[in-house]
């Protein structure tokens, strides 16, 4: 059936295509939050361990969302590790890092998806898709949060 939701197949398309990238981001940020839950040590043990599992929890629930937001705009969204590790801008970690590179590391990854999510803003403005700007808002101001508070871990 066509879709005709007030945005042009073209945009359609192209907004579907950034929030791909903006859900390989989460996904690969998920897995890497997730991954220094199990794995931190130190000092910071019971506060990270705790921290890293309500951002895994809510990264968890965001890709649901984004991942919806592609299906509404009728694109499948991606939903492979290969599809992810195409399309995402965040490095995978290997190894298992220090705690304090792990927190650097999850600042840096809640920036790149900030800066994947606003790349979409000038589309969704001209395309009038005001669900999706709405959508991206709030990721951004879940992932700023989230740097800020992580940052601080890392000052002093």
């Amino acid at each position: 059936m066509q879709i005709d939701i007030g945005i042009n197949e073209t945009n359609r398309t192209a907004i579907a295509d950034g929030l791909g990238r903006v859900l390989a981001d989460s996904y690969a940020l998920y897995l890497k939050t997730h991954n220094f839950h199990w794995n931190v040590t130190g000092p910071m043990f019971q506060t990270l361990h705790t921290m890293f599992e309500e951002q895994y929890t809510e990264l968890a629930m965001a890709v649901d969302e984004i991942a919806e937001r592609i299906r509404s705009l009728g694109a499948f969204a991606p939903a492979s590790f290969s599809a992810f590790s195409e399309l995402t801008s965040i490095k995978e970690e290997r190894g298992v890092p220090a705690a304090k590179d792990m927190i650097a590391q999850l600042v840096e990854g809640h920036e790149t998806v900030i800066k994947t999510a606003r790349s979409l803003y000038a589309l969704c403005n001209s395309s009038d898709d005001d669900a999706t700007a709405d959508l991206l808002t709030a990721r951004i101001q879940v992932h700023e949060k989230t740097a800020w508070m992580l940052r601080s871990l890392l000052e002093g």
